[in-house]
């Protein structure tokens, strides 16, 4: 049985690669183990060990902590709503729209603003 703590961590760890347009291989490389071992850690059938977790924070260009954000104490989420950051169409949305230049972004953001007031 998977542990919430071991899938919260694990999803985190996709969402951050994701993000960070890297491959499960190329994690796994830089972090010097096979990309098998990242499909398990971001499933959560794996455990991921403190020093593990320090390597891939790293490769990642996060902190260790970061892995935790958004767990309550108790190790559950702390709410039962779906959280917008694990659908695939959020990241992907977001990684795009880092990708436009910031001018263009600016006018972006001002227009999906002003067409979620009026809607």
């Amino acid at each position: 049985m998977v542990h919430e703590v071991d899938k919260h961590v694990g999803q985190r760890i996709r969402h951050r690669r994701w993000l960070a347009g890297l491959t499960q291989q190329q994690l796994a490389e830089a972090v010097g183990i096979k990309f098998q071992q990242i499909q398990k850690y971001e499933t959560g059938t794996n455990r991921v060990s403190a020093s593990r977790l320090w390597d891939i924070s790293r490769a990642l260009g996060v902190s260790p902590s970061f892995f935790f954000d958004g767990l309550e104490m108790s190790g559950a989420q702390d709410s039962g709503e779906e959280n917008l950051l694990e659908k695939k169409e959020t990241l992907e949305l977001l990684r795009t729209y880092y990708a436009i230049p910031e001018s263009q972004r600016k006018r972006l953001f001002d227009l999906a603003r002003a067409l979620g007031q009026a809607a």
